[in-house]
């Protein structure tokens, strides 16, 4: 009996090691710092779109690198441009912070992004955008690396 109640105990013993052990991984704390951006933030560094995009786009990566998973990103477009046809490997995550902006996504009708509008774009998923009448700032959040492609239309 004494030998059971010792098992017994052992056992407990090593539940409730295992339970802190574990506690005390997870609970570690990060070493990364929380960060806040609004579109007319003058450190955020505006780059270039891709070739295709219309001519004034820029995009400032907020948070991650582009190049790995989970990279967020503000878009910005200058009034009336038109985003022609293309696809991105990764889901989009996005809202749209300033302007309003028609998106067509392909055998879909169109949708009328206004200013706080959120949006999902499957994968791979053929789509195009025309800003409105002032510029348009769209967040978005990749879950795979950054990536943009023109589709040629049939």
């Amino acid at each position: 009996m004494k030998i059971k109640k010792q098992l017994i105990e052992l056992k407990s013993f090593y539940f409730l090691l295992m339970f802190f052990l574990s506690f005390g991984i997870f609970a570690q704390e990060t070493s990364e710092n929380s960060i806040a951006f609004s579109e007319s933030d003058s450190n955020l560094e505006w780059g270039p779109c891709p070739d295709f995009m219309p001519e004034g786009c820029n995009i400032a990566v907020l948070h991650g690198n582009p190049a790995e998973k989970n990279a967020d990103i503000f878009f910005k477009v200058p009034a009336n441009a038109y985003i022609t046809n293309h696809t991105h490997t990764s889901p989009e995550r996005m809202i749209l912070v300033s302007g309003e902006m028609e998106v067509t996504y392909e055998g879909e009708q169109p949708q009328i992004l206004k200013e706080g509008s959120y949006a999902y774009g499957p994968a791979n998923k053929p789509h195009s955008a025309k800003c409105g009448d002032s510029p348009c700032v769209l967040f978005i959040a990749f879950e795979d690396p950054v990536d943009a492609m023109p589709v040629e239309k049939d």
